[in-house]
Formats: C-alpha cells, structure tokens, sequence
C-alpha cells in the first residue's frame, strides 16, 4: 500500500468484535434465562436473500441465538403472510422478527413491516422504530446505519463538525443515517443526495465524510472525492465475471482503487458495511429479548 493510501475500516475485524460481546452478553443473559429466539420469514426464491439468511443464521448459532426460518413459495397471498407475522408478534417464545426483503412484487413491502410488533422489529424499519431515532430514543436502529455509526466510533472518526454527503435516501439507510449523524452526540451538517440532485459531484466533493449507498457500481469515481475523506461504500453489486467460480464479482458504489488514494479512511467491499449490518442485527435481536423479558 502507498504511503498515500487511505486507512482502511475493516468491518470484519470490527464486526467480530461486536459479536464476541454479544457472545458475551449473551452468556451472562442465559445463566438465568432462555437464549434469544430471532424468527427470519423468506418469501420466494431469490438467491441473495437465501444466502443472506443463512449468513444470519449462521451469525446468530456462533454467538448464541435461537433462530428459525419460515419460507413460503413466491406466490404466496399478502394476508396469509400478514397472518404469519401476527401469529409471530403474539408468540411470546419468539424475540424478534424478520422479514426479508425484498417481497415479491404482489405483496406490499410497507404494510407487512407496519404489521410488525416495534418491539420485535429487529431491523428497525417500522415507522415507529424510525420515529424513535428521529427523536433521539431509539429501541432499535436500523443495522445499516447502525453499523456506520459504529466503525466510525471504534476508528475514532468523530463527524462533530464535518460536512456529511449521504449518496441516496432510502429509509432503510439514507435517511436513518442522517438522523443519526444530525444527533448531539454525531453533530455533523448531514447533506442527503439522490438520483434528482443536481450537480452531484459538487456535493460529494466538498464532503468530510462521504456516504455511498446508491447500488450502482463504481458509481464514486476519484473526481467526485476530495483529499482525506472518510468513504463509507454501503453498496454491494453484483458484477457479472466468468473468470470466477460464481460468474460473478462484488463490487461497491465506490470505485476502491481510485478512491483510495484520496480518501483518508475507506470501507472494502466485501469486507466492509455488510458486516457491520450483520453484527448489528445480532445485538438488536438481544435487544429484543430484553424487551420481550420486560414486557
């Protein structure tokens, strides 16, 4: 690596230190109770939501958490699934709830996570949950933007004062992530940007801290960053190549190599922010056994 070269923010190392003090919290939990049980609900056969759960359910059996998997065929009718989350939100053995998304098309996204009990919503999509870090009194914070948050406090990357550029305005990372930066205890001055804003590479050039989370490849070119940047690449693409194995490559919204040598910190991908949202979906899940113990 050039001398010039940005840090890396590894989120494999920084993710297995969050699951190890899961484990650990965990451990001390169940010396008097049952582990947490975290139900993931899959709807079709799409192969990355398949692989990301079993990636879940792999995480969730090395730290300790019961888990389940309920999958239904692709055709399946919106209300028997609806039907499904409510038997889950009255089953007080299960803790938390996922649904993986995204739903086929015939089945509206929106009004299956608002039938989601808040207190078992451990992605923290339900418009309650996104109300409370709107308010600064969250239960539980959407993974993503949780595990940004997160790599930026172990790498002691403090935005009080840095011009934040957020890429992209969904609610399951833009717009969460803004609110979280905006707090008292991040004080940044957050700028979100999307497919509409005009001039965008103005925007991200004059960033502190440039978040990527647009699902196009590459899309960040070196042109668009300034020097000592923070990089944070939420994107993960899928990139058709033959000469592997799966015909195909990972790649982020950033293009890696340019960035780099600009930026000051930068996440990988993989390797990166994936990870994190992984890791952070294990300690809301325990998050949840303590509101269901309280309840």
């Amino acid at each position: 690596m050039a001398s010039s070269d940005a840090s890396l923010i590894d989120g494999r190392e920084i993710a297995q230190s969050v699951r190890d003090e899961v484990s650990q919290a965990i451990d001390a939990w169940t010396t008097d109770r049952r582990p947490p049980f975290l139900t993931a609900v899959l709807v079709g056969d799409n192969p990355a939501s398949k692989a990301y759960v079993r990636g879940k359910e792999k995480d969730a059996a090395e730290v300790g958490i019961e888990t389940e998997t309920l999958q239904f065929d692709a055709d399946l009718p919106e209300e028997k699934l609806l039907g499904t989350v409510r038997d889950l939100n009255d089953d007080p053995s299960v803790d938390g709830i996922l649904v993986q998304l995204p739903l086929p098309d015939h089945i509206d996204d929106r009004g299956v996570i608002d039938t989601i009990d808040p207190a078992k919503d451990v992605d923290g999509f339900h418009p309650e949950n996104l109300g409370r870090v709107m308010r600064g009194t969250p239960s539980f914070i959407p993974a993503t933007p949780y595990g940004i948050v997160e790599m930026l406090d172990r790498c002691d990357i403090d935005p009080e004062g840095m011009d934040a550029v957020i890429v992209g305005r969904s609610n399951i990372v833009g717009k969460p992530l803004a609110n979280l930066l905006m707090q008292r205890d991040q004080n940044a001055t957050v700028t979100v940007c999307h497919s509409r804003t005009e001039d965008l590479a103005a925007h991200t050039r004059r960033a502190d801290l440039l978040v990527a989370a647009l699902g196009q490849a590459n899309f960040i070119g070196a042109d668009m960053v300034s020097k000592a940047t923070v990089v944070i690449d939420v994107g993960i693409n899928r990139v058709e190549d033959d000469s592997t194995d799966r015909g195909y490559r990972l790649e982020g919204d950033v293009d890696f190599d340019a960035v780099r040598s600009k930026a000051s910190w930068i996440t990988p991908v993989p390797g990166g922010v994936g990870l994190m949202t992984r890791a952070m979906l294990l300690k809301n899940t325990m998050t949840a056994a303590r509101l269901q113990a309280s309840a």
